[in-house]
């Protein structure tokens, strides 16, 4: 008998993307948030009437918005659950007990929270198997498809930026090194906001209630990453035509259309990541010197491997031009330190050049789904979940550890 293929279900702070093992990209992605009655209304019948992703924010102006989970985390498990269960019954349109599940987790996620899981997912659902995944280890995973890569390796640095928080995680041969993980508190959102902030700082004309909307379009459509931001300030002062652009949009209210001038904040936005100071006094490491730190605090005999292979994943990593300055910065940064430590040997130590590689590969922006795709759909992808049966005799606390995919070959 045949196997139904595994429920893939990637739950991020922003995006939720579901789908079944097998195919190139997740069937649906929508937002994770749902929008609930309050519960003065008819007793037992609330529990039935909310919205999940796209309709719980069109219907957010009469029912209440809430987002269950914060910087990967999830913080409401009542509204979670809810969540799932729409998610299965009305997107997937799937039977869970005829399903095994590979959901996706945030580095660093208590064991607490995976046992919550597995019990809502076991007693609620029903479901024949579940795996709890590490995000960073499904993006390294999804970037064997990157020409660069030619052998399936479990070893590198993952840049994971998506909506609300960016990590950047260590992965030596399948296991993430803990004490070496560093998130920046500066992701999608934030450059979102501040993107919102440069064009009501020129006072341009967009309706009030469409801003934040405009600025995430003018985000999505036109930043890309520069080289220099020095020079290229020059360029757009010189050649303003070539590099201005225009955002035209209709006035949801009125109907009314209007025109946005785009000019600095394509490339200023996404600097943030290389210039934090620019947006807010916060936090002012730039993301190469964070991840040059992260793999120096690494094992010294698995830095190289490290450097070798910096994978991107998640929406905020998509900015053309991204992944070449990230490489040279922290090309930058490596040689520096290499000249140095030769000139305090006095020339006795003659260092081997650091190879430093940073992927950029076509199924980036959903690379952890994509990587629970690739994972789901192998043989040996049931021996390593937990089983309803071991559930039922050993209880939740069983999926408080997974077994790592470190000898996987596809």
């Amino acid at each position: 008998m045949s196997r139904l293929p595994p429920v893939i279900m990637d739950n991020g702070t922003g995006y939720t993307k579901l789908g079944f093992a097998g195919n190139n990209a997740p069937s649906f992605v929508f937002p994770t948030a749902i929008a609930t009655r309050d519960s003065s209304s008819k007793r037992g019948i609330e529990d039935l009437d909310f919205f999940i992703g796209n309709e719980a924010i069109s219907n957010s102006k009469t029912y209440g918005l809430h987002f269950p989970i914060r910087h990967g985390q999830i913080e409401n498990w009542d509204y979670m659950e809810r969540f799932w269960e729409q998610s299965i019954f009305k997107y997937l349109r799937c039977e869970p007990e005829d399903h095994y599940f590979l959901l996706t987790e945030p580095p660093l996620n208590a064991p607490e929270n995976r046992e919550q899981t597995a019990e809502i997912m076991f007693e609620s659902f029903n479901i024949q198997g579940l795996y709890i995944a590490v995000q960073a280890v499904l993006a390294l995973a999804a970037s064997w498809t990157s020409k660069e890569t030619k052998d399936y390796v479990l070893t590198g640095t993952v840049i994971d930026s998506g909506d609300g928080v960016t990590h950047v995680i260590p992965v030596v041969e399948g296991y993430v090194i803990g004490s070496s993980i560093k998130h920046i508190p500066i992701a999608g959102r934030d450059i979102t906001y501040f993107v919102q902030q440069l064009l009501r700082d020129r006072n341009e004309n967009i309706p009030k209630e469409e801003s934040l909307k405009v600025a995430e379009k003018i985000k999505e459509q036109f930043s890309y990453v520069c080289p220099d931001i020095v020079k290229e300030f020059q360029r757009y002062d010189q050649e303003g035509d070539k590099f201005f652009q225009k955002y035209k949009g209709v006035n949801s209210v009125t109907g009314t259309p209007y025109e946005v001038d785009v000019g600095f904040e394509r490339f200023l936005g996404p600097e943030i990541f290389f210039n934090p100071e620019i947006a807010s006094s916060d936090f002012l490491t730039p993301i190469p010197e964070v991840v040059d730190n992260v793999i120096q605090s690494c094992p010294i005999d698995t830095r190289r491997g490290l450097y070798k292979n910096i994978v991107l994943s998640g929406g905020s990593t998509m900015f053309k031009g991204f992944d070449k300055r990230l490489q040279r910065d922290i090309k930058r940064l490596v040689d520096l330190r290499v000249r140095r430590s030769e000139e305090l040997s006095g020339g006795l130590l003659k260092a081997t050049a650091v190879d430093v590689n940073v992927v950029s590969h076509k199924r980036q922006r959903y690379a952890v789904w994509y990587g629970g795709s690739l994972l789901g759909q192998t043989s040996e992808f049931y021996s390593y979940c937990h089983s309803k049966a071991e559930y039922e005799e050993h209880g939740p606390s069983i999926c408080r550890h997974n077994r790592v995919f470190g000898s996987l070959k596809t």
